[in-house]
């Protein structure tokens, strides 16, 4: 009878005279390992945009006056009609400045493009947008 090595047995874990199995224990190491070693080495994220949602179970009163749009086409829209991001600054800082600061629906269009709602967004922000309200979020359940 052959004689195997120390070697063979430290790898193969099976009967002498049946096929030899691979212990593949060691590669499932090797593998957890490497894998904790990848998550660790991401980056964090090192871009956000710091937007306070309304509290509380109220619906904010809705005026049309104060709703904001951005289609595919990147065009922003106050009631429909077409802005810059300075028209949108100055529109913001009017509906904020009232004793009883107005609510700023903002309705991106689920495909818009992001670089453009971040900056409708950060010029809300800017020009004193704090009452900042999304209906229409469950259209982009379809997206996630």
């Amino acid at each position: 009878m052959r004689r195997r090595s120390q070697f063979h047995r430290s790898i193969f874990r099976a009967d002498p005279r049946g096929d030899p199995d691979i212990n593949t224990t060691p590669l499932i190491d090797v593998m957890l390992v490497m894998l904790v070693m990848f998550i660790i080495t991401i980056p964090p994220p090192t871009h956000s945009v710091d937007i306070t949602l309304p509290a509380g179970a109220h619906t904010p009163e809705v005026s049309e006056e104060n709703r904001i749009t951005i289609g595919t086409d990147d065009v922003i829209r106050w009631n429909a009609e077409a802005i810059d991001l300075a028209q949108l600054g100055v529109l913001v800082r009017e509906a904020s400045d009232r004793p009883e600061p107005a609510t700023i629906l903002f309705e991106p269009d689920a495909r818009a493009r992001y670089l453009r709602v971040d900056q409708a967004i950060g010029a809300i922000r800017r020009n004193g947008g704090d009452k900042l309200a999304f209906p229409g979020i469950q259209n982009y359940r379809e997206l996630i």
